[in-house]
């Protein structure tokens, strides 16, 4: 075998170990659910049902690989902590509006539209517990900004 072709080989097979590892890993991941809403501060009220991502493999995963989301879902990511949060998009297909929250359900900060597949980092601007993912264009079509209440129980600064 020539020196390219077994370089070629040997990163072909290092992507399938690392695709079907990614695979296992995805498997064995499973997400509870919950509702959650959307407070404005007009008073209108927005009700969604939710994946809860509370572990590192949750979080890790997040929506990644899902080609499908229907209007009214979304994940709630919980860090169990106040802090400075960084997501991005990699392997993540649909189109999404992340809402950035402070401990108390608060919207901090709100980032439309992230592009789907990106490693561009995505920040939270501020420290923050929990990030909120919705499909792209909800926060648009609902009015939905920054100042704005998110309701959970697994929110407890409320």
């Amino acid at each position: 075998m020539r020196p390219f072709a077994k370089i070629a080989a040997s990163a072909l097979a290092a992507l399938f170990l690392y695709l079907a590892a990614m695979a296992v890993l995805a498997a064995d991941v499973t997400f509870d659910v919950a509702p959650l809403t959307i407070v404005t501060a007009d008073g209108h009220k927005h009700d969604f049902t939710v994946e809860l991502a509370v572990d590192s493999d949750q979080r890790a995963l997040g929506l990644m690989n899902r080609r499908e989301m229907a209007d009214n879902h979304g994940m709630l990511f919980d860090f169990g902590q106040t802090r400075q949060v960084m997501m991005w998009m990699k392997n993540t297909y649909l189109p999404l509006d992340m809402l950035f929250l402070r401990q108390d359900g608060k919207i901090a900060t709100v980032r439309e539209n992230a592009v789907p597949l990106s490693e561009t980092i995505i920040d939270s601007r501020e420290p923050v517990a929990f990030v909120v993912e919705l499909n792209a264009g909800t926060v648009k079509r609902l009015g939905l900004a920054e100042g704005d209440t998110v309701v959970s129980d697994r929110i407890k600064g409320q």
